[in-house]
C-alpha cells in the first residue's frame, strides 16, 4: 500500500495511494532507512483507517499525538489526518471549569484557584502539548517559593493533573506532565490543637447569640463539618424521640449521630428560639460570603484565648479523639464521617492527658491485684476438681466418665481421670525400652 523512494543525497519519500485512488507523496527529507520504514508502517495504517472508516491503531494514535507541527502538516496535506486542535493552557482550563456543572460550588472555587496558580507561571496561550515533566517541577518550585504550604501545593498539583488528564482523554496531549508529582495531602500533626472542655465553655459564654453557640456545639460536641454540614442541617433531621441526628453531608452523604448530652442544651435553646416553620437549624449566618472562621476567631479572642489554626477542623478532631477513648474506632469514624486511615492521619491526636495517664501508670495493671484473683481462680478450680474426683468404689463408666467431657474441653480441664491402682507409673526409661522392642513399620511407625 505504501513504499519508500530513495532520492539523491539521502532524501526519502513515502509513496502511497489514498482512499480516493490518487497517488500521493510525503517527503521526509534526509532520513534514515529505519525511520522511513517506521513512517511507512504508520502511513499504511492511516490509509487503511481512512478506507475502512475506523480508528487507527493505538500505537499510531500515540505517534500522531507526539508529532511536531511540520510533519503533521505534511500528513494533513496528504489527506491522512485532520488538522490538530491546539489547546492552550488558558483556553482549555477555562472551558473545562465551565463544563463541570456536576460539581459543588466549592469545587469550582478550588479549580479556579489552581488555574490562577498555573497562569501565574505559564503563559495562557501556551499549547498544552508543549508542557513537559520539567515544567511540572518548575510549577512545584514556584508554589513553594511563593510561600504556599506543602499541602496547598499538592492540591494545586492534583488539580493541574486533573486538567491535563482530561486533555489527554480528548487526544490533545500525549501524556500528563504532572503524573509523576505527589498530589495527596500529607498529615500535619504540628497543626493539631486539642480544644479542651474549659476552652469550649469559655467560647460558648463569649458567643453573641444562641445560633453561634449552636454552631460551636455542633462542631465541638457533634463533630460536624463547618460550614457545609452545619448549614445543611435542618430541624427535620433531629429525631428528638430516639435521640439521633441525621447529618446531611455534601461530601460523604447522610450519616447518623447520637444526640450527645453535651449538644442537647444548645440544640434545645436554638429550637425554642426558632420561628415557627423554620427549616434550617442555622438561619442567621447562611450567607455564602460570610467568613465563619473570621467571626470564630473574634469569639475566641473575646473568650480570652489565642486563636488556633484550623479552628473548626480541630474541634472535629478533638471530638473524634474523645470518642475513640470510649467507643470502638469504627463507631467513632461512622459518627464523624471519615475512614480509619483518614482518622489516624488527620484527626486523632496525641494529647498531654495521654502522657499524664501513662506516667501515673493507669495503663499498667496492678501485678499483685492481678496475681491474687488468678491464684484464687486456680485454687478454686483445683478444689473443684478434687471434690469431683471419683473414689475407688465408683465404676469408671458412670456419669462422670469420659462421656461427660464437655465439647472442646481439654482432658486436663475436665479432670476426668480413670481410677488407677497403687502400682507406680513406669519411668520414661522403661517406656522407651518397651517402645524399642515393638515392631516398627518401614515408615517409622509402631506396628
Amino acid at each position: 500500500m505504501a513504499s519508500i523512494s530513495n532520492d539523491p543525497n539521502g532524501r526519502r519519500r513515502i509513496l502511497f495511494v489514498g482512499a480516493d485512488g490518487k497517488r500521493r507523496t510525503i517527503r521526509l527529507g534526509k532520513a534514515s532507512k529505519r525511520y522511513a520504514e517506521s513512517v511507512r508502517v504508520k502511513v499504511e495504517d492511516l490509509v487503511s483507517a481512512s478506507i475502512t472508516a475506523h480508528a487507527p491503531a493505538d500505537e499510531t494514535s500515540r505517534w500522531l499525538s507526539g508529532l511536531d507541527d511540520v510533519m503533521l502538516a505534511k500528513l494533513v496535506r496528504s489527506g491522512l489526518v485532520k488538522p490538530r486542535r491546539v489547546a492552550t493552557l488558558g483556553g482549555f482550563t477555562r472551558r473545562y471549569i465551565d463544563s463541570r456543572t456536576d460539581v459543588k460550588p466549592s469545587t469550582h472555587t478550588n479549580l479556579e484557584r489552581s488555574r490562577k496558580y498555573l497562569l501565574e507561571l505559564f503563559d495562557g496561550n501556551r499549547p498544552m502539548r508543549d508542557f513537559t515533566p520539567g515544567d511540572a517541577d518548575d510549577f512545584r518550585r514556584h508554589m513553594i517559593e511563593s510561600g504556599r504550604a506543602e499541602n496547598t501545593t499538592r492540591r494545586a498539583i492534583g488539580r493541574a493533573r486533573q486538567f491535563f488528564a482530561d486533555a489527554q482523554k480528548r487526544g490533545l496531549v500525549h501524556s500528563n506532565p504532572f503524573a509523576g508529582l505527589a498530589a495527596s495531602v500529607k498529615p500535619t500533626p504540628e497543626k493539631f490543637y486539642f480544644v479542651s472542655l474549659e476552652e469550649t465553655h469559655r467560647m460558648l459564654e463569649a458567643c453573641p447569640d444562641e445560633q453561634w453557640r449552636l454552631i460551636i456545639a455542633l462542631a465541638r460536641y457533634g463533630g460536624l463539618r463547618c460550614p457545609s454540614e452545619v448549614l445543611a442541617l435542618s430541624w427535620a433531621d433531629v429525631n428528638w424521640e430516639h435521640g439521633r441526628i441525621h447529618v446531611p453531608s455534601p461530601k460523604t452523604g447522610r450519616r447518623m449521630i447520637p444526640l450527645f448530652p453535651e449538644l442537647l442544651p444548645n440544640l434545645r435553646e436554638a429550637f425554642e428560639a426558632a420561628e415557627p416553620g423554620t427549616a434550617h437549624v442555622i438561619t442567621r449566618y447562611r450567607d455564602t460570603n460570610a467568613n465563619l472562621r473570621t467571626q470564630l476567631h473574634r469569639i475566641i479572642r473575646q473568650a480570652g484565648l489565642e486563636p488556633w489554626v484550623k479552628p473548626f477542623q480541630n474541634m472535629r478532631s478533638t471530638r473524634e479523639t474523645e470518642l475513640v477513648e470510649h467507643y470502638p474506632e469504627h463507631v467513632a469514624c461512622k459518627w464523624i464521617g471519615n475512614s480509619k486511615p483518614v482518622a489516624a492521619q488527620h484527626y486523632l491526636q496525641l494529647t498531654d492527658e495521654h502522657f499524664d495517664r501513662a506516667i501515673r501508670g493507669e495503663h499498667v495493671p496492678d501485678s499483685k491485684a492481678a496475681q491474687n484473683p488468678a491464684q484464687k481462680a486456680h485454687a478454686t478450680s483445683r478444689n473443684a476438681r478434687n471434690e469431683s474426683q471419683p473414689d475407688d468404689s465408683q465404676p469408671f463408666d458412670d456419669a462422670r466418665g469420659y462421656d461427660s467431657f464437655p465439647v472442646g474441653a481439654e482432658p486436663c480441664e475436665a479432670a476426668k481421670v480413670p481410677v488407677r491402682g497403687l502400682e507406680p507409673l513406669p519411668s520414661c526409661e522403661d517406656r522407651h525400652l518397651k517402645t524399642a522392642r515393638l515392631p516398627i513399620s518401614p515408615h517409622g511407625r509402631v506396628v
